[in-house]
């Protein structure tokens, strides 16, 4: 398999987000890391003083760079000249979604641009969109603490919207809040505890919902009737796509449904990616997609793109 997306700037997408508007156009949204340069800063400024990367797609396989979301005051607007060369704040893991009439992105931010992991205030901004081009925010989310990325939303059986997240106070697990109108949220506890994780992605199929999340390992499944109770798929090990393209592993990802088909969208560092001299990690990511199915109530990826 081969990438099907590569950065052609900083060579460092990561988080993939695509959704597919109304005239059949496929867009990607994307963390912009820093990868290429190697003057970002000490320790992992490269993967902060990210950017919302942007491309679009006539099929979801064919990619064109598009720029970035750029801020314009407190929106973001899309600029085709991509990110400038001193940025002053954070944007991780966009999660796009339609309410049926407006778009809705859901973006984590961080002030600055931090050389180390802990320490540091990360919030879930709310953004809304007309064309999703340009961006008008509705403000950051009151959740379980100031620590908190990675949203997933999706609408449940009994009519109530939920926000599925990364709290990094509660052991890096998957926290939830739930909605009547995608504008007021309560907490509603922990979804996903256990082993510390990050990236959760929800979907329907097969007559189940499913979350998936990344465990740096590989993808853990959970399971659900209603999308409120979970159950791992497997035992406490068993992961999907622990096994990506390159000698790499499935890293965040998220869903499409194009027809049919349900997507998901991921990804992966080479095993020989050339490592951060300010950080010792792996730089480079690329792009790729597997089409997910039901098989006797079990969630396997099936074909991929080439």
């Amino acid at each position: 398999m081969s990438e099907l997306y590569r950065d052609p700037v900083y060579d460092g997408a990561t988080d993939p987000k695509v959704v597919i508007d109304d005239d059949g156009v496929w867009w990607m949204f994307y963390t912009q890391r820093r990868a290429s340069l190697e003057d970002a800063g000490p320790g992992v400024s490269w993967v902060h003083g990210s950017r919302v990367g942007v491309a679009s797609s006539p099929d979801g396989a064919r990619w064109v760079y598009r720029g970035t979301l750029e801020p314009s005051a407190s929106d973001l607007v899309l600029d085709a000249s991509g990110p400038p060369a001193e940025v002053h704040r954070t944007h991780w893991a966009p999660e796009v979604i339609n309410d049926g009439s407006v778009w809705h992105m859901y973006l984590t931010e961080i002030d600055g641009v931090p050389d180390r992991w802990p320490g540091f205030a990360r919030s879930i901004v709310e953004y809304v969109s007309d064309d999703l081009r340009t961006w008008r925010c509705r403000g950051p989310l009151a959740l379980r603490s100031d620590r908190v990325i990675d949203a997933a939303v999706a609408r449940t059986p009994d009519g109530c919207w939920r926000l599925w997240y990364k709290d990094e106070a509660a052991g890096s697990t998957t926290a939830v809040a739930v909605s009547h109108d995608l504008s007021d949220w309560a907490d509603a506890g922990i979804a996903i505890g256990g082993r510390a994780h990050e990236g959760p992605d929800v979907f329907e199929l097969g007559g189940w919902f499913w979350m998936i999340v990344d465990e740096w390992r590989g993808m853990g499944v959970h399971r659900s009737t209603d999308g409120i109770g979970w159950v791992r798929q497997g035992g406490a090990d068993a992961v999907i796509l622990d096994a990506a393209p390159a000698g790499g592993i499935g890293s965040h990802g998220a869903h499409v449904r194009d027809g049919d088909t349900l997507w998901f969208y991921y990804f992966a560092r080479p095993a020989d990616a050339a490592a951060h001299s300010g950080s010792g990690e792996m730089q480079r990511s690329a792009i790729y997609r597997v089409a997910l199915r039901v098989v006797d109530g079990v969630l396997v990826p099936g074909d991929v793109d080439v």
